[in-house]
């Protein structure tokens, strides 16, 4: 019989894993997050007690007519572009190196056979490629740049701030970080940025 990939399975099972290891306390409660196809949920739960004490979600009231503020393209794309455009005009320039306009490179003399006097050799077309760019290391905040007008997205990370606001408010500052067995990717990431901006240490 074939076995299926149940993907939340999974996830539940990477969550029990995770769990045995991290645990919210009084001093430092544990902020979970949920999130279903549409919606995100983060709340911030003490263990030791089984208490929520702060919690948000993209079904809040203020997050329902939100839209993304849509920004300008960053220099370093525009950079991007122009480079990869005059990496594609050198590759134009060069002469082929097959097909019909291709010169032809000498052939390799046979064993005992003496070299021909006179004949100039053929120069072999080089084809010149721009530099590579080494990718600067980003910070968490620059790598959801590229997603950042997703709504889904800006919503998770508008959630973020929410909830964090909300921990303040109960004077929890300090909190254990737990992803629910999810990638610490795209939504989840937008969510966990946006209570680091409030000022939510984990």
């Amino acid at each position: 019989m074939i076995k299926q990939f149940n993907a939340n399975k999974a996830r539940l099972k990477r969550h029990r894993r995770m769990r045995s290891r991290l645990e919210g306390s009084h001093e430092r409660p544990r902020l979970s997050v949920f999130r279903s196809g549409h919606h995100i949920y983060a709340q911030i739960i003490d263990d030791t007690t089984g208490q929520t004490l702060a919690a948000a979600s993209s079904l809040e009231e203020a997050l329902r007519g939100f839209k993304p503020v849509r920004k300008a393209a960053p220099k370093t794309e525009q950079k991007a572009a122009i480079t990869e455009e005059a990496a594609i005009e050198v590759a134009e320039m060069a002469p082929a190196a097959k097909g019909r306009g291709a010169k032809q490179a000498p052939k390799a003399p046979a064993k005992g056979a003496q070299p021909q006097r006179g004949g100039k050799p053929a120069a072999q077309a080089k084809t010149i490629l721009a530099p590579a760019q080494k990718g600067s290391t980003k910070t968490p905040v620059e790598a959801l740049a590229a997603i950042a007008d997703n709504r889904k997205v800006a919503v998770a990370r508008e959630v973020g701030k929410l909830v964090a606001q909300r921990a303040k408010e109960k004077g929890v500052s300090r909190v254990v970080f737990d992803r629910g067995g999810y990638a610490y990717h795209g939504r989840v990431a937008a969510l966990a940025e946006g209570a680091r901006e409030v000022g939510l240490d984990f």
